[in-house]
């Protein structure tokens, strides 16, 4: 991997970003609009929105990085755009890279705007630090955009892209345990929620929602989170084509 050649794609790709307002939006303004709803439906149920919140900290960017990068990349295929830059000394693991950078950058913005948004105006407590929430909820986001562009060597439309939603997502967010601890469920359904990542990033943030302090468990599901998304980068660049056929 070229690291200059790896910054100057993270660049254009955030030039390209900061002139599409509709993605601004989504990045930035939809995760809090969506966690304001979440306070007036739990609005009088205790500590309910604590947890459901803290939790949609980190599913929010997964699920809109995934979808944002997953077309960005279909796009770049069927403009021919990468079929020009891949004659150029650009190579693979700089050009996924350089993505899994620059909407990193974005998550952050996201992940200090929804956050904020949670603990100042919507009064989200936790024991642990919004700081924490950031960066687990960053590191979400950069699995979001491994596996977008992952699953975008496999499409050949923006609707096939889209399709890959209720395939790799959704089951994902079924099983992390938002909607029934992991010790409830059937041995197999455990089972298959302990091979998901996102599995370990919603145990990192119910971490933080219950220790004041960073734990031993929350860094060994961070490694995990991250690994997942090393590992999906990884596999987008071995699966990474010119042009759609």
């Amino acid at each position: 991997m070229n690291l200059t050649i790896t910054l100057a794609t993270a660049s254009r790709v955030l030039r390209q970003l900061r002139h599409d307002r509709r993605t601004v939006a989504l990045l930035v303004v939809v995760p809090a609009l969506l966690l304001t709803l979440l306070y007036f439906m739990y609005d009088g149920a205790g500590t309910t929105f604590d947890r459901i919140a803290l939790i949609m900290l980190g599913i929010f960017p997964f699920v809109i990085m995934f979808l944002v990068t997953s077309i960005a990349m279909l796009r770049e295929r069927t403009t021919g755009t990468l079929e020009r830059l891949l004659t150029t000394p650009l190579g693979k693991i700089d050009l996924l890279f350089g993505y899994g950078l620059a909407f990193g950058l974005a998550a952050a913005v996201q992940g200090a705007v929804a956050t904020a948004a949670a603990y100042w105006l919507l009064d989200l407590d936790t024991a642990g630090s919004a700081g924490l929430v950031v960066l687990i909820a960053v590191l979400n986001a950069v699995l979001g955009v491994a596996l977008g562009l992952f699953c975008s060597a496999f499409a050949r439309t923006e609707f096939q892209a889209v399709q890959f939603l209720p395939v790799v997502v959704v089951p994902q967010i079924l099983l992390c345990g938002l909607f029934v601890p992991r010790e409830q469920m059937a041995g197999w359904l455990d089972a298959i929620s302990s091979a998901l990542p996102l599995t370990y990033a919603v145990e990192a943030l119910l971490q933080v929602g219950v220790s004041t302090e960073a734990t031993t468990t929350m860094w060994r599901d961070l490694v995990i989170v991250a690994g997942a998304a090393l590992v999906a980068l990884t596999l987008a660049a071995a699966t990474l084509r010119r042009r759609t056929p």
